[in-house]
């Protein structure tokens, strides 16, 4: 999948926060400890710093969800960074993404915490994102 290509899914994905571009995708690919877990019609950006995990980005096509495409990305998320040495791992999630929030409780996230304000939508508007972890084994 070209970063042209993730682009267009993340937009279709995400207003808030903003969708992410095809030149962030190139750089991210180039920051160190991260990793991309691909799907036909989504991806997963995650990374590795000592022993925690960071899931950065989950995008599916929206007329590929509910097929599993999520959570299967998810677990070999989870399993790439437990390779990778991480023994806990992390993500934020807007509060009132309630499909994501229930994904991420599926798969043994839970919250920990809140960050106020955390995202804001193009039109100003500020709201909280939640922040789920989940140990390694």
């Amino acid at each position: 999948m070209t970063p042209a290509e993730m682009a267009r899914i993340h937009a279709a994905c995400f207003e808030t926060p903003r969708p992410w571009n095809a030149r962030e995708f190139t750089e991210l690919s180039d920051a160190p400890g991260t990793f991309l877990c691909l799907a036909p019609q989504g991806f997963l950006w995650g990374r590795v710093v000592l022993d925690e995990a960071e899931l950065l980005t989950l995008a599916v096509d929206p007329g590929a969800r509910r097929q599993g495409i999520g959570a299967a990305l998810t677990r070999d998320f989870l399993r790439r960074a437990a390779d990778r040495g991480a023994t806990r791992s992390f993500l934020e999630v807007a509060a009132d993404n309630f499909a994501a929030q229930s994904l991420y409780a599926a798969l043994g996230f839970s919250a920990s915490g809140t960050r106020r304000n955390y995202y804001a939508s193009p039109d100003g508007k500020k709201r909280d994102a939640l922040v789920l972890t989940r140990p390694l084994p």
